[in-house]
């Protein structure tokens, strides 16, 4: 196999979605950390032509760029031949069109292995569909302190290869793909993977869900550097710091209200003149002292992804057009999350915004197809509670194939 080295930097998620992408090929690579080693990080930006940005990849010494370049290679089907991957894939992806899973989980984040971790512990041999995007959110989060068992805290994309690892200890195996359609009226179900045809007799679904977004290239780049989609998760980081929120839905309001507890000052910045949450809610951030409100305005710009952190935002009025800019220290980003269901339409139940109905535990309006994690949980969406619903998907499934070999 080729020679793959990653330069990185200790708080980038990029630098964890690549290396969990490579890991899931189960590609071995060396690590080359640049924090305060400016031999390193000179070493990086000559090697890769003048870049500045982690992660910068090498195989057998040619650049390929980051971790977007990386995703794009693999989407197109060159990746695995510069891997030396293809006769290995070809061969796998044969056996997965003509093998019977007992049990397939969509999804690499916090509930898909958890609930790999109990299957495989059940040695039911679970086939995990990993998805481009391996690891879920917690790829894209820098410390994480709120979960049970790292009193000093954990890197997300640590915390993501540890699950995996110990996943693959008791036997789960891994496909990297996307799921593009599914049929579930059949039995066994079926579902295609790219391209190629996958059938089970049970299937967890642990897809979860996407923060909506802004838009912006340096939103995108200061994820987990200021820019937050989760005041429960980040909040505590910014203690006497000045925010932004963006929103007016009850989910703005409670991260506003939130985030008081830690922050000197809330800025709400909202597009309308009014809000759209709940009165209740309105009420509550309207009489907190500490949250303010800029009306009628959108950001269209957060400086400074150069210096890795936020320091203002460049906010543009949609009624006056007038731009201003405004000192923070953190920008929290609250319009609203979409449930990655889309492939169930028709197929399962779901609520008015594509979240999966679960039908007392885990289990769906389709016998043997099981929800855990974010895809079905609109209201905690926290690692730890999509754990634990991966843990009770995979013992539920596990009972609907003792129930279904009688």
């Amino acid at each position: 196999m080729p020679e793959v080295t990653i330069y990185t930097r200790k708080y980038c998620g990029f630098c964890g979605q690549a290396k969990a992408l490579l890991l899931s090929k189960g590609v071995a690579f060396e690590e080359i950390a640049v924090d305060g080693a400016p031999d390193l990080e000179l070493e990086m930006r000559q090697r890769s032509g003048g870049r500045k940005t982690a992660p910068q990849i090498f195989i057998d010494g040619t650049g390929i760029g980051g971790y977007d370049d990386l995703r794009a290679l693999d989407r197109d089907g060159k990746l695995d031949p510069l891997l030396g991957l293809s006769d290995r894939r070809e061969a796998d992806e044969s056996r997965g069109a003509e093998m019977i899973e007992s049990v397939i989980i969509l999804g690499s984040g916090s509930a898909g292995l958890t609930a790999a971790i109990y299957t495989a512990r059940a040695n039911l041999q679970p086939l995990v569909v990993e998805g481009r995007a391996a690891g879920g959110q917690l790829t894209m989060t820098t410390e994480v302190e709120n979960f049970p068992g790292f009193p000093t805290g954990i890197l997300g994309p640590e915390l993501i290869g540890q699950m995996r690892a110990q996943a693959q200890r008791f036997g789960a195996r891994f496909v990297t793909g996307d799921a593009t359609a599914a049929d579930l009226k059949t039995s066994p179900l079926s579902l295609t993977i790219d391209g190629e045809t996958y059938r089970t007799r049970s299937l967890i679904v642990a897809t979860g869900a996407d923060a909506r977004l802004l838009g912006l290239e340096s939103e995108r780049k200061l994820i987990g550097h200021g820019v937050s989609t989760c005041a429960t998760c980040d909040g505590f980081f910014f203690k006497g710091k000045e925010i932004l929120v963006v929103g007016g839905g009850d989910s703005a309001m409670e991260e506003a209200v939130f985030l008081t507890k830690f922050a000197s000052k809330v800025s709400v910045i909202h597009r309308r003149d009014k809000l759209r949450a709940s009165k209740i809610m309105q009420e509550k951030a309207f009489k907190n002292p500490k949250i303010s409100f800029v009306w009628d305005s959108v950001i269209e710009e957060i400086w400074d992804p150069a210096r890795g952190k936020v320091e203002r935002a460049v906010l543009r009025n949609l009624k006056t057009g007038a731009i201003s800019e405004v000192r923070c220290d953190g920008v929290f980003v609250a319009i609203g999350h979409v449930p990655n269901s889309r492939i169930f339409r028709e197929q399962l139940e779901m609520d008015a915004n594509g979240y999966l109905v679960t039908l007392g535990g885990t289990s769906t309006s389709v016998p043997g197809v099981f929800a855990a994690g974010d895809v079905a949980d609109h209201v905690y969406r926290q690692a730890i509670t999509a754990a634990g619903t991966g843990c009770m998907a995979a013992l539920d499934a596990e009972r609907f194939l003792e129930r279904s070999a009688h």
